[in-house]
């Protein structure tokens, strides 16, 4: 039990750390301390030290012996290869969605939709990050709806590791109400059971997202 509390507490502690490096709460190439990441989460060295090292097996954070870890932010080039990784990937889960999908999440891909179009339409602070919070939710539900493990964790940390750039692209009034109006073509294609509809619309979409982030297929 002991053992199973230690596991988790340093599955949280990593978790944590990674969450606000790619949501830029730390930048590029600023010093991560063990001491201050501890005392802010309130744990000892030892799981920040072991979240830093699986950190930097995942090319966010380098070690430098007798120096200190450092944050090493997802460039350019990475964005571009996980969108066109993205592009081919998407198109399929929409299509296995489509044979897979529960009324129960149809409902909330519904739900999501209406709600994105009522904050799409308020010029109020904070409606466009619901809107950009709704586009992730979009999203996992169709990763969960394909039915695959493997698929659905590849997605998930993809859709993660291009958080920012991806409130980028729908962060214009324009480009976030085509995104919506792209979504609701999807759940249409999915709700007729239209498997290659449904995939090649999914694709259409993530190649969109790529042209308004000027992202060369």
């Amino acid at each position: 039990m002991e053992e199973y509390q230690e596991q988790s507490l340093r599955g949280k502690v990593f978790q944590r750390i990674r969450e606000d490096i790619l949501t830029g709460v730390y930048q590029d190439g600023e010093e991560l301390r063990e001491i201050t990441l501890g005392e802010k989460l309130g744990v000892s060295r030892t799981p920040v030290r072991e979240a830093l090292r699986q950190l930097e097996l995942e090319g966010l954070v380098a070690i430098v012996p007798n120096k200190g870890a450092y944050v090493t932010a997802i460039t350019q080039k990475d964005v571009k290869d996980i969108y066109k990784i993205r592009s081919l990937l998407e198109g399929l889960c929409a299509k296995w969605a489509t044979r897979n999908i529960t009324e129960r999440q149809i409902e909330e891909l519904e739900e999501i939709i209406y709600l994105s179009e009522f904050h799409l339409h308020r010029d109020m602070e904070g409606s466009k990050k619901q809107v950009s919070e709704l586009d992730g939710k979009f999203h996992q539900i169709l990763y969960e709806a394909s039915n695959s493990r493997a698929l659905e964790h590849v997605l998930k940390d993809f859709h993660k590791y291009v958080k920012m750039a991806r409130q980028l692209s729908i962060g214009t009034p324009d480009r976030a109400e085509q995104s919506v109006a792209e979504h609701k073509g999807i759940l249409m294609a999915i709700k007729s059971k239209d498997e290659e509809l449904a995939e090649r619309l999914a694709d259409e979409h993530i190649r969109k997202v790529m042209k308004n982030l000027h992202i060369e297929k």
